[in-house]
């Protein structure tokens, strides 16, 4: 997984973008579709912030907005929303496995998955499997989240 999203029209999306990207893939993959108070609902910002931002990642070609029906991601902008849905996961995952409380896992898998390196996220994602796939470690895991308590 690339560390940089790439788009036609741009070399590197912001963290703003990335989560929208994110989100619309998110609730189309609830509901079917994600019109524009779907999104910000989810977000908790109000319709206009999201229209004006559904057509920034319209002009990128990220995603195809229609003015009342909501939006849909392009091919390019579903490749980048599931790079970016796959960093939360692993990060999420790794920070379940080291006690972090769900709510504050997600919250941090927020902010880390724009931040790290695509080497980074590799590695997390090769330990997380690793203690997954070792009884040795995953004895060991255990007894540092008792430690924690």
């Amino acid at each position: 997984m690339d560390a940089t999203p790439q788009t036609p029209h741009c070399k590197r999306l912001t963290m703003k973008e990335e989560d929208y990207l994110e989100t619309i893939l998110n609730v189309s993959a609830e509901k079917g579709y994600a019109k524009t108070r779907d999104v910000a609902d989810e977000l908790d910002l109000s319709p206009p912030s999201v229209v004006e931002m559904f057509a920034k990642l319209d002009h990128k070609k990220l995603v195809v907005y229609r003015k009342y029906e909501g939006v849909t991601l392009t091919d390019a902008g579903r490749a980048v929303a599931e790079q970016i849905k796959y960093r939360h996961d692993v990060l999420v995952e790794f920070l379940r496995l080291i006690a972090v409380p769900d709510q504050i896992a997600e919250k941090d898998a927020c902010f880390m998955e724009h931040e790290l390196n695509a080497a980074t996220i590799q590695k997390i994602k090769q330990f997380v499997e690793y203690v997954g796939s070792t009884k040795s470690a995953h004895a060991e895991l255990k007894r540092f989240t008792e430690f924690c308590k």
